[in-house]
């Protein structure tokens, strides 16, 4: 099914993840999304995780996906 206004159709959670950790870091992404595999040793591995089985967790890393594609004009 086409989804042409949904700029995150296509888009893997994991290149989600390592795009925001590119561009902000995981100390900042840990403070503004305060999730432990953010904040305690973290990684791709530990927050796929984690953000697969949380959907609430999961909808927040997604809006400041878009936050920052956005402020990047790519949206």
């Amino acid at each position: 099914m086409e989804q042409p206004n949904n700029p995150l159709h296509g888009i893997k959670l994991e290149q989600i993840l390592t795009d925001l950790e590119a561009h902000y870091g995981w100390e900042y992404m840990g403070t503004i999304i305060n999730i432990k595999c953010f904040n305690d040793n973290p990684s791709v591995k530990s927050s796929l995780k984690f953000l697969r089985r949380t959907p609430w967790a999961r909808t927040k890393v997604e809006y400041m996906y878009l936050k920052m594609l956005k402020n990047k004009n790519l949206i």
